[in-house]
C-alpha cells in the first residue's frame, strides 16, 4: 500500500471528485444530523489563537472598520482601557460560528446569521478557545431549492483564564447544489450598472465615515432618543478585495498539502476544479469563482457571511463612542450579496430601558443593497453610561446576562 492509498485507507473516504459533490437531503441524511445533537465539534483550523496588536488590527482592515479604539495604539493609550481593544465581532476570526462543518455530505452550506452575547474586550496578550457543540436541525421549505435543512451551533469563546468572552448561536442552510441550480430562482439578476451619481454617494459616503466615529466623546443613555437613526455607513460595491482582505483579516488561508489532506478526510467538502487544472480547491470557493456560484444556484460570487455581520456590528460600534459596549448583536442573511452589490448599513434606536442595574438601548440594524432590498435584518443591544449615579460604570458586560434563546 503506497502512501495515497494508505492516506485513504485510514480516511475511510473515496479519492476527491472532479466536481462539488451532489449530496441529497433525505431522511436518513437528516435523521444522522440530528444525531449529532449535544456533541461537540472539533475546533476550526488551525488559524488565530493569540490576540495582538497586529492580529486585532489586521481584522479591522479586513472589514474595513476605522475605529481607533480598535486599531490606534495611541488612542487606546489614552482611553479608559489603557491600551487597544478588539472589535467586538474578532472572535470570529477564531472561529466561523455558523459554517458547514457536520453531517449532511455532499449539501452545499451557506451562513445564515448568528447572535451574539458578548461579556468582555479581547486585548493584546489573550489566547481565545472556542467550544462548539450542535444543538438543532430544522427542516424547511424554500424557493431557492426547495427541501432544506437549518443547522444550529452554539459556540462559547474563552480567554486563557477561562473567562467567557462571547458566546453565539450560529446557523447555516444547507441546500442541494442541484435542486438549488434547477429552480433558477435568481437566474434573472444582472449585475447591476450604478450611475455616476450613485458611485458619487457612495465615495462621499466613505470619505465621511471617520467622521461619524463617536471616539472618546461620551453617548449618555439620557440623551438618546427612541426613534432616532444611526448614522449609516456603506460598504461596496463589493469586490475581490473585499472578500479576499476578510481572510487574510481571519488569518485564514491553506494550501498544498494541507488541503489535499483534508480532502482525503473530507472529499465531500472538495473537487478537483478543471479551471486550476485539476487542483484541489474547497467547494466554498464559489466565493471567488463566478462559475462555482452558478453551480449552487447563486447569480454570482458573493461575500462571506460573518464579514456581512461585522460590518453591521462596525454600525453600532462607530455610534455608541468607547464608554460604551456592544452587549448583543444578531444578523441574518436574507439574500446574496454579489460582486459589485452594495451594503448600506442602518440603524434605528427602538427601545431604552434599565435592566438589572444597566442602562441599555435596542437598536433595530438593517443592511439594504444598492436595490433598496432589505439582505441583512438584526438587532442590536448597547449598555451606554448614565448621568444617573444609582447606575454603575461599565467597562464590559460581564455582569449582565440577557438570557438569550438557544434552539433546543
Amino acid at each position: 500500500m503506497n502512501v495515497v492509498e494508505r492516506a485513504h485507507a485510514e480516511a475511510g473516504q473515496s479519492d476527491v471528485g472532479h466536481a462539488p459533490a451532489e449530496g441529497k437531503i433525505t431522511d436518513d441524511a437528516i435523521a444522522a444530523a440530528k444525531r449529532m445533537i449535544g456533541l461537540q465539534l472539533r475546533p476550526e483550523g488551525p488559524y488565530l489563537q493569540d490576540a495582538t496588536v497586529d492580529t486585532i488590527r489586521n481584522f479591522c482592515n479586513g472589514i474595513g472598520d476605522l475605529n481607533p479604539l480598535y486599531r490606534d495604539a495611541e488612542h487606546g493609550r489614552v482611553s479608559r482601557y489603557g491600551g487597544i481593544v478588539a472589535h467586538p465581532m474578532f472572535p470570529m476570526a477564531f472561529g466561523w460560528i455558523g459554517r458547514t462543518r457536520w453531517g449532511l455530505p455532499g449539501v452545499h452550506g451557506f451562513y445564515a446569521g448568528n447572535d451574539w452575547e458578548l461579556f468582555r474586550h479581547v486585548r493584546p496578550g489573550d489566547r481565545i478557545t472556542a467550544i462548539e457543540r450542535v444543538v438543532g436541525v430544522e427542516e424547511k421549505q424554500s424557493k431557492f431549492s426547495g427541501r432544506l435543512a437549518l443547522q444550529y451551533v452554539e459556540a462559547t469563546y474563552s480567554n486563557q483564564l477561562g473567562q467567557v468572552v462571547a458566546r453565539a448561536l450560529g446557523t447555516c442552510t444547507r441546500h442541494e447544489r442541484k435542486a438549488a441550480r434547477e429552480t433558477g430562482k435568481y437566474k434573472d439578476i444582472k449585475p447591476y450598472e450604478y450611475t455616476a451619481e450613485e458611485f458619487a454617494r457612495i465615495d462621499e459616503a466613505i470619505l465621511r465615515e471617520e467622521e461619524n466615529i463617536r471616539g472618546s466623546a461620551i453617548l449618555y443613555w439620557e440623551d438618546v432618543k427612541e426613534g432616532e437613526e444611526l448614522p449609516p455607513i456603506v460598504r461596496g460595491p463589493l469586490s475581490l478585495m473585499d472578500t479576499m482582505g476578510f481572510l487574510v483579516g481571519c488569518g485564514r488561508g491553506h494550501t498544498h498539502g494541507i488541503v489535499y489532506k483534508a480532502a482525503v478526510k473530507h472529499p465531500g467538502h472538495f473537487f478537483r476544479n478543471p479551471e486550476a487544472g485539476g487542483g484541489i480547491e474547497y467547494t466554498g470557493i464559489g466565493h471567488h469563482r463566478e462559475s462555482v456560484a452558478k453551480e449552487v444556484g447563486v447569480p454570482g460570487t458573493y461575500d462571506y457571511g460573518p464579514q456581512r455581520s461585522a460590518w453591521m456590528a462596525s454600525l453600532v460600534t462607530n455610534w455608541m463612542g468607547d464608554a460604551a459596549f456592544l452587549k448583543r448583536v444578531r444578523t441574518e442573511m436574507r439574500r446574496f450579496n454579489t460582486m459589485g452589490d452594495c451594503t448600506w448599513c442602518k440603524g434605528r434606536v427602538i427601545r431604552k430601558y434599565v435592566k438589572h442595574r444597566h442602562a441599555l438601548v435596542d437598536i433595530e440594524i438593517r443592511g439594504e443593497n444598492q436595490r433598496g432590498e432589505l439582505t441583512t435584518p438584526g438587532l442590536a443591544t448597547v449598555i451606554l453610561p448614565a448621568r444617573n449615579v444609582d447606575l454603575p460604570v461599565s467597562f464590559d458586560g460581564a455582569a449582565l446576562d440577557l438570557e438569550l434563546p438557544v434552539v433546543r
